[in-house]
């Protein structure tokens, strides 16, 4: 039997009254089928010059047709999507609610060093559930079953490429999808720790989370009323404060050395960086411009100056992760809790599990 060159409504009323009742129930389950249930990954296939229906005895062949895309309809009733399940918190949000930063947080935090030291990790192996505790082992341990291989393995590849040692810090910027656009940069090359100074972190503007692409949720965000703040904290932790301006008395970035613990400051659209940063940093340094104009937008400044420390690092130390061994699971935890809104209340059920019924409630 030859396929007709078109399917037209009498082709397929006759296809369909040739089923078996076998075959028309699986089409008819097919078609019930919700379109939102496929799984919300688009991919293109390779092209291909036949389609074959076996149990009506002919086969259709063209050539040179691309197929269109499709989506996998067992593969998205049988398991739920690998992207981000998290809170509706934007960029905005974040930033305006200390509550909600301080939220992202899962496992406890270190105490701020009372002097100088190495390179800075900020978190203990303790996640403190209702009135018990557990440790990151145990925290992974609760919520591997419940993330998918594909997801597991993703994040694993990323808490493997995560650094300290390089921190971004962002002083009075005005629009947050600059501000968005720099959370992106700093989750893409590796950059764990970010810093946000603003005097006034209620004030409202548009929301621009599409332009982080969701990197916030990953991303350690610590907020600052004033320079002098943000930057006595971040030398008591062993880093060097690098402020970029233009000028003549400037080092290029190019000439510094970023296997060194340094936070590298980014300022105002409009200004720059404030004069109080300025006279507080220990450096000031640039991106050396041959062009007619003498600045970058400052997310795209953000961008090349953070790609250029972790290159130079790569090429200085031959890697830019230098987590420990330990402090590498103690962050695969954290990420592990950040992955799902319903992680606090899973590692909660394991730890009554574990220690009996006699644990309070985790806060909301």
């Amino acid at each position: 039997m030859r396929c007709p060159a078109s399917f037209d409504l009498s082709f397929v009323s006759w296809w369909i009254g040739s089923l078996s009742p076998a075959q028309m129930c699986a089409c008819k389950t097919l078609a019930r089928s919700p379109l939102s249930s496929a799984m919300a990954r688009i991919t293109r296939t390779k092209r291909f010059r036949s389609l074959a229906f076996p149990f009506l005895g002919f086969r259709y062949r063209w050539n040179n047709t691309p197929s269109p895309p499709y989506f996998s309809h067992s593969a998205a009733a049988a398991a739920p999507a690998v992207g981000d399940e998290s809170s509706d918190d934007t960029v905005e949000e974040l930033l305006t609610k200390g509550d909600s930063i301080r939220g992202l947080m899962k496992m406890e935090r270190r105490s701020e060093p009372e002097e100088a030291r190495g390179r800075w990790f900020p978190y203990l192996d303790l996640c403190r559930v209702g009135s018990a505790s557990l440790t990151s082992r145990e925290v992974i341990k609760a919520l591997e079953p419940y993330i998918l291989d594909a997801r597991k393995e993703r994040i694993k590849r990323v808490v493997n490429n995560r650094s300290y040692s390089v921190s971004l810090v962002v002083e009075g910027l005005t629009d947050f999808g600059n501000v968005s656009a720099a959370f992106r940069s700093a989750d893409a090359l590796g950059i764990q720790s970010v810093h946000v100074i603003s005097s006034d972190n209620r004030k409202r503007y548009k929301d621009n989370r599409h332009v982080s692409m969701g990197a916030e949720k990953w991303l350690d965000i610590e907020l600052w009323k004033s320079p002098k703040e943000c930057f006595q904290a971040l030398r008591m932790r062993g880093y060097r404060i690098a402020a970029t301006q233009l000028g003549d008395d400037t080092v290029s970035i190019y000439d510094l050395d970023w296997s060194l613990p340094t936070a590298v400051v980014i300022g105002n659209e409009h200004m720059g960086i404030s004069h109080e940063a300025l006279q507080l940093a220990d450096l000031r340094c640039c991106i050396p411009m041959i062009g007619m104009v003498d600045s970058f937008n400052v997310s795209v400044a953000a961008g090349i100056l953070i790609h250029h420390a972790v290159h130079d690092r790569f090429s200085r130390l031959g890697y830019h992760c230098d987590l420990a061994t330990e402090e590498l699971q103690v962050l695969l935890a954290e990420f592990y809790l950040r992955h799902r809104d319903s992680s606090m209340t899973i590692v909660h059920e394991y730890a009554k599990r574990k220690f009996g019924n006699c644990l309070t409630e985790v806060p909301h």
